[in-house]
């Protein structure tokens, strides 16, 4: 059967016959006009939608009220009613300006999204969230404003050890129940109505997680989306640790390159180019950047004890402050206690009437250097020792005790293990004192050092003096030769006279000459291997005839191989005495 196209299509049949509910009200908002759409989706008849007006649904009145009194159409405004979400178009009807009423469309949101869904801007926006959603390595969670989960991304099942079609669908506190999470940070958002972080525990896969909800509200401001985004924080954690390790390394670095920085810019004074003085130095560093108190500083007369524990002073962070060096062996028993302890006024014969303070307290904060600590007489050691103990001292005649907080450094050339044995200093103040030990080798030992201490001391004393002196290889090496029983004290003695004395600029002659006339015998190398020098120790010449064979097999063998072959000992020994005597093999 043909269509029957004679029937006229009118406006009423159109407005009877959409799809979308339409209704029409006048410029008081009375509603005129409704189809049948309108009423079924509605829920209320044409009589009473027109008799009571459109107030009969407030969400609705107050879009087409804005509408009227702006004059500005409402399109896309979602809500709700009797159970029905709603997406209204709301315009503004108007003859030559003038407002006539309003039109408004109603469709149901779910028809609206499924036709939304079948445009291809949709299908495209759609994909690309779900491949940004499905390949993020952080774990998704998308829940409801109820906490009922919508959605689970791949990694958030690796993370969890879960299935997303066995949660999708059940609320939290579902989820919950079977215990793989010990807390649920979308609980926390859905209280709280914010943004919340947390650290999660996952029991399945024994994984921490830190996890953070994020509310998405409506426009009546509840919540409508809870996304959660998880981290693991167990690789996060790996990696923080392996960072820890580097700093820690780098830090070590640093401070040996600071160490060894401080250690050149401080030594000027305090020469050190053999392998046992520079050594010693980085300790004597050591020690004064942590502070340490009660150092023993050990070696034999003139090698440079007091100038360490000066050096030891200046690299601490007490270098401002006093620094006080006494001599124990200088002053009298009674005297000594007296300097180092101080006295009240009248406490004994012939004290100043105004009393006086000791060196422990005129060294408050700074460092008292206790030279020659082996002569200290055994009452003194004693005081001493309870000062160690409790950073208190009593002066002669006191009553009271007095507080005085300094750093301790002694020093000795006698054995205070010889001394313990025979009952002439206190094995408690002897252990006490030897906790940090630092022994100074004699110059004889450390011939590398000799040729840096002459510079220094010549250059020293040309300054003071206002002179140029200096002196040949040949002398040096006589130099280098001498024993130096009296060390670096002997040598620094020797190039002032030289250098006061000398009339030439040139001290090589006024050198031999201070040398002779003092008994210094030196290694001569036109002297032979049988000259005895009965005023010289056996050591020294022993030492001194070994030097010279061995240059002798430098000069000869020209390699550490041959010489060592010749000379009928190992190539390591060769190169010991090598070094230890100055000397050095021929450039290859």
């Amino acid at each position: 059967m043909s269509p029957d196209f004679s029937q006229p299509i009118t406006c009423e049949l159109v407005f009877a016959s959409s799809s979308n509910g339409v209704l029409a009200t006048d410029r008081q908002g009375k509603v005129v006009l409704i189809n049948p759409k309108g009423i079924e989706i509605l829920g209320i008849g044409d009589d009473r939608a027109k008799k009571d007006g459109i107030e009969l649904i407030p969400p609705l009145a107050e879009l087409v009220g804005h509408c009227l009194a702006s004059g500005r159409p409402q399109y896309g405004q979602h809500i709700d009613w009797q159970g029905k979400q709603l997406v209204v178009n709301t315009t503004l009807m108007a003859d030559q300006g003038s407002a006539l009423g309003a039109v408004v469309d109603i469709q149901l949101r779910n028809q609206f999204e499924a036709s939304a869904r079948k445009l291809h801007s949709f299908v495209r926006l759609n994909k690309q969230l779900e491949t940004i959603f499905s390949s993020s390595s952080d774990g998704l969670w998308v829940c409801d404003g109820e906490g009922r989960t919508i959605s689970i991304n791949k990694a958030s099942e690796r993370l969890n050890g879960i299935k997303a079609k066995d949660y999708i669908g059940k609320t939290m506190v579902e989820a919950m129940s079977n215990g793989f999470l010990d807390r649920s940070v979308t609980i926390e958002v859905i209280k709280k109505k914010r943004k919340v972080s947390l650290i999660q525990h996952v029991n399945a896969t024994n994984k921490e997680l830190l996890v953070t909800g994020t509310p998405s509200f409506d426009s009546q401001g509840n919540i409508d989306l809870v996304v959660v985004n998880e981290r693991d924080m167990t690789q996060l954690n790996s990696l923080n640790k392996a960072l820890v390790e580097v700093q820690k390394v780098g830090q070590r670095y640093r401070e040996k390159i600071n160490e060894l920085t401080r250690l050149a810019a401080t030594s000027k004074n305090f020469i050190a180019e053999s392998a046992r003085m520079k050594d010693i130095l980085q300790t004597a560093l050591k020690l004064s950047l942590h502070e340490v108190s009660n150092v023993l500083i050990l070696g034999e007369s003139g090698v440079g004890k007091g100038a360490l524990a000066k050096y030891i002073h200046n690299n601490s962070r007490h270098k401002n402050e006093a620094f006080i060096h006494i001599n124990c062996a200088s002053l009298p028993e009674t005297l000594l206690e007296a300097e180092l302890f101080g006295y009240e006024k009248g406490a004994f014969t012939g004290a100043n009437q105004k009393g006086k303070v000791g060196l422990f307290e005129l060294a408050e904060g700074g460092t008292l250097f206790l030279d020659e600590i082996g002569d200290l007489p055994l009452p003194t050691q004693a005081k001493l020792l309870k000062y160690l103990d409790d950073k208190e001292i009593r002066r002669i005649g006191g009553t009271q005790a007095v507080k005085a907080n300094c750093t301790v450094l002694a020093a000795t050339n006698l054995d205070l293990t010889n001394l313990v044995q025979r009952k002439r200093f206190r094995p408690d103040l002897f252990h006490r004192l030897n906790t940090f030990s630092i022994t100074i080798p004699p110059l004889r030992e450390r011939h590398e050092d000799i040729l840096e201490l002459v510079r220094h001391y010549l250059e020293k004393y040309n300054r003071e003096f206002g002179a140029k002196r200096w002196i040949s290889v040949d002398v040096f090496d006589q130099l280098q030769a001498y024993a130096f029983p009296g060390n670096v004290r002997e040598l620094k003695n020797i190039l002032k006279k030289a250098v006061v004395l000398g009339e030439t600029d040139c001290l090589d002659r006024m050198i031999v000459k201070i040398m002779e006339e003092e008994g210094m015998v030196c290694f001569q190398e036109t002297e032979s291997p049988e000259t005895i020098h009965l005023s010289r120790p056996l050591k020294d010449q022993v030492q001194a005839l070994e030097r010279k064979i061995l240059a002798a097999a430098i000069r000869e063998e020209k390699t550490s191989r041959k010489i060592a072959k010749s000379l009928g000992i190992s190539q390591t020994s060769v190169m010991r005495k090598i070094k230890s005597y100055g000397l050095s093999l021929p450039a290859s």
